[in-house]
């Protein structure tokens, strides 16, 4: 059977690639510095209207997933929903081509980029529910991982192309004008494009789920009463609210360590913005490999050990990662530490896949994305707390240290799922 889904489950990986284009070139390497640079009034300020459009968008995500998810469920389809939020992200993308240098444009960017991020994250929620429908159970950490993994790549090859072929080029292609940054904007152009595109096969190639036969109100009425359901009796998934307040935690760690990195190798490194780029790019590669490789490894011993590992990883290599002295030594344990980024995710991922109920499957992965957002703050704001009173960056990042080892104790009881 699963050798008859081979073409869905490859096209179901293939959305990892198509979707990865955002968060890499629009919200963590080109537009998010063309915003503070060119578009915001000044540096600081661009930061600080950044950080609170993606928390606003972040805060949606976590209300509307678990809502929309229950609503699903009882709909029974998954790629309709799919496709809207798809379509939200790959057209509210498109129109930050419109968003030129300057602060009389600076509303129209962060409207347009809180619309594509709350596409791009729920359109994960209904992305992930698919997973368990496609994979058998023995074989869900190795699709998952390949997902992951495939998402990685094709971050990066979308920033290559964008770097290359846009950014870089003297003189930019097409007649572009650099005197109004079109070649800066043309990459929102390109992500929408790569988003679209690659995201096609899924819908054409990968099966769903058959449709309930319920009318839309109905599901909405049935969806608000399982999630209310839900929630009132949480003891009754204990097992699932449990690894979500872990994988809160640890995610924590996670995010807020791919927030500061750049801001840590720079400050205590002293390393140049093209030095931040290729490392970021090559963190970014090796959690990719990571991905795959131990997508196997899930398969086999299973996802929460799979956790465990890569979280004692990350936390004894990042632990190196502030000893380090040397911009080669810090180099050489940051890129290793990328290798146990994937599979933590990947291995989350699969796990919840095991873990969630079939016919709460779309509200269990909402919850999953209200785990990954609802506590995205604590992170950073404890960094920044302890980062001020030590007045040391090496003793703000190590609070990223205390989250992996939360989250690992909280994680430690739990039963491995299946076993």
């Amino acid at each position: 059977m699963f050798r008859d889904r081979r073409t869905g489950v490859a096209a179901w990986c293939l959305f990892d690639w198509a979707n990865s284009a955002f968060p890499t070139v629009i919200i963590t390497f080109v537009f998010a510095a063309y915003f503070t640079e060119a578009v915001a009034a000044d540096r600081v300020t661009g930061t600080s209207q950044w950080g609170y459009t993606m928390s606003l968008s972040a805060l949606a995500v976590a209300l509307a997933g678990p809502l929309l998810g229950a609503v699903a469920d009882h709909a029974g389809r998954r790629k309709p929903w799919l496709a809207a939020f798809t379509a939200l992200a790959v057209g509210a993308t498109a129109m930050l081509w419109y968003a030129r240098p300057g602060v009389d444009w600076a509303l129209w960017t962060l409207l347009f980029v809180a619309l594509a991020n709350f596409g791009f994250e729920m359109g994960m929620v209904f992305y992930n529910a698919m997973l368990p429908e496609l994979a058998p159970k023995d074989r869900i950490g190795r699709v998952s991982g390949w997902g992951w993994g495939l998402g990685y790549a094709g971050g990066l090859a979308s920033l290559a192309v964008a770097l290359v072929f846009l950014i870089q080029a003297d003189p930019p292609p097409f007649g572009l004008d650099k005197g109004t940054a079109e070649h800066v904007r043309a990459t929102a152009l390109l992500v929408a494009g790569w988003f679209a595109v690659f995201s096609l096969p899924l819908f054409l190639f990968t099966p769903d789920a058959g449709p309930s036969g319920l009318a839309p109100a109905e599901a909405l009425r049935r969806g608000i009463g399982t999630l209310i359901a839900t929630i009132k009796n949480l003891r009754q998934h204990g097992v699932i609210a449990h690894f979500l307040l872990a994988r809160m935690i640890y995610t924590d760690g996670l995010n807020t360590l791919f927030a500061f990195a750049g801001i840590y190798a720079a400050g205590t490194f002293g390393m140049k913005l093209d030095e931040v780029i290729l490392l970021g790019i090559a963190i970014n590669a090796t959690a990719g490999l990571g991905a795959v490789l131990f997508a196997w490894v899930d398969d086999w011993i299973g996802p929460k050990r799979t956790i465990l590992i890569s979280l004692v990883a990350l936390t004894v290599l990042g632990a190196a990662v502030l000893v380090a002295q040397t911009k080669t030594q810090f180099w050489v344990f940051a890129v290793m530490l990328g290798v146990f980024v994937g599979p933590a995710q990947a291995a989350s991922r699969s796990m919840m896949a095991r873990l969630a109920p079939p016919h709460l499957r779309t509200e269990m992965f909402g919850l999953y994305a209200f785990s990954g957002k609802a506590t995205a703050f604590v992170g950073p704001a404890l960094l920044a707390w302890v980062t001020a009173y030590a007045g040391s960056q090496r003793a703000g990042m190590a609070t990223i240290l205390v989250f992996f080892a939360a989250g690992m104790a909280l994680l430690w009881p739990l039963p491995e799922p299946g076993r």
